[in-house]
């Protein structure tokens, strides 16, 4: 039976070869929890230089990855976002989250119908605020708010919309998207792993239980979920938060990670400063945001046993897909209810739903070929 197969997957850390010569390989069954891998804690190291066991990762560049073992048998792993890829919350609970919004603010006369909906999303183009404002004033605002309140007021509709949007998608009632199981089975057949990705989501440790009452147990050992716990026991999060991460670390390998994690976190403050330049109207909380994205995806590539060149992230927003260009991952979009409409020219390619003549396991295959450096 399906459920019962114990297969070992062969973890490497993905940076480069300097690390697996330091750490040696871990083997841990799917079937025993398909959440993490052993601490990073319980690793040892050998007898080589800690100068040139580290040397490599010290760039945090990517391209260092190319030295990758072309022997090994997976040479793919597919990275898969929450909201947008695996549900279409919008679609199904969007306009029903709004009237719930109205109903626990005492908003009686507000409830939007599936044609009024559509209207307000045609004409603000999917901006949620300038939805609100097109209807109320339409139909005009409460008559105890003073005019100088319509921003907050607008604040708290949304607010509430998201916090009753939060309870749909934990819901029973908010099901996969159509053909995410297949997807997950034609991977787990070809040997690719497959990361999803809760560590960014609103309620990681929530959405991550609800994937997996949806997923079923049989499925539930085809995937690695990777949440903040998982990223935190990352070597890459150990790193970056300048954490201890191993005590068989002599003092001169702890110095070097030190230097390397301050490196990165300098040059991705440039980066976001750099980019702050050109738009001023960037929400100020991009850079934690972005960064936040970033160390999933290395944790994602880490847990998954290989390079970032050669996982591909399905992400359904753009700060999926700036994620993946910053740490140089390959990324496909897969489209939503709340996307259909947008533009994602930084991704390397557009989808609308999984199987078919949309996502399969053969395009992506294809896609990180093409897109796999060379050595």
């Amino acid at each position: 039976m399906e459920g019962t197969i114990t297969q070992t997957l062969s973890v490497r850390f993905p940076f480069t070869l300097g690390f697996r010569r330091y750490f040696p390989t871990i083997s841990h069954p799917f079937s025993s929890s398909p959440l993490l891998p052993p601490p990073l804690t319980n690793l040892h190291s050998n007898s080589s230089s800690p100068r040139s066991r580290f040397s490599a990762f010290c760039s945090l560049s990517t391209q260092h990855n190319h030295n990758h073992n072309g022997n090994s048998s997976r040479q793919l792993a597919i990275l898969l976002e929450v909201e947008g890829v695996l549900f279409d919350a919008y679609r199904l609970g969007n306009r029903q989250s709004f009237n719930k919004a109205f109903e626990k603010l005492g908003l009686d006369c507000a409830n939007w119908t599936e044609p009024i909906y559509s209207d307000l999303l045609r004409k603000s183009a999917g901006d949620e605020e300038k939805m609100v404002y097109l209807y109320f004033n339409r139909i005009g605002w409460p008559a105890s708010l003073p005019t100088n309140e319509k921003e907050q007021f607008t604040k708290s509709v949304l607010k509430e919309k998201e916090k009753a949007l939060e309870e749909f998608v934990m819901s029973k009632n908010l099901p996969l998207r159509p053909g995410v199981e297949q997807f997950i089975d034609d991977a787990y057949n070809e040997g690719i792993p497959v990361v999803i990705l809760t560590a960014y989501s609103k309620s990681d440790d929530k959405i991550a239980r609800t994937i997996m009452e949806k997923l079923g147990n049989d499925r539930n050992i085809k995937v690695i979920i990777v949440g903040n716990k998982e990223i935190e026991q990352s070597l890459y999060g150990q790193l970056v938060s300048g954490k201890v991460i191993s005590s068989g670390l002599d003092e001169e390998l702890a110095k070097e990670a030190k230097r390397a994690a301050s490196a990165e976190r300098q040059r991705l403050a440039k980066e976001v400063a750099s980019v702050l330049k050109l738009s001023v109207d960037i929400d100020i909380g991009l850079s934690e945001s972005l960064d936040k994205i970033v160390a999933a995806l290395r944790a994602g590539a880490e847990y998954a046993g290989l390079p970032v060149c050669n996982c591909v992230l399905v992400a359904g927003s753009q700060s999926g897909v700036a994620g993946a260009q910053r740490v140089g991952m390959p990324c496909v979009v897969l489209r939503s209810s709340l996307t259909s409409r947008a533009e994602f020219p930084m991704a390397n390619a557009v989808a609308d739903g999984f199987g078919g003549a949309d996502l399969t396991i053969s395009k992506l295959r294809n896609l990180s070929k093409k897109n796999k450096p060379e050595n």
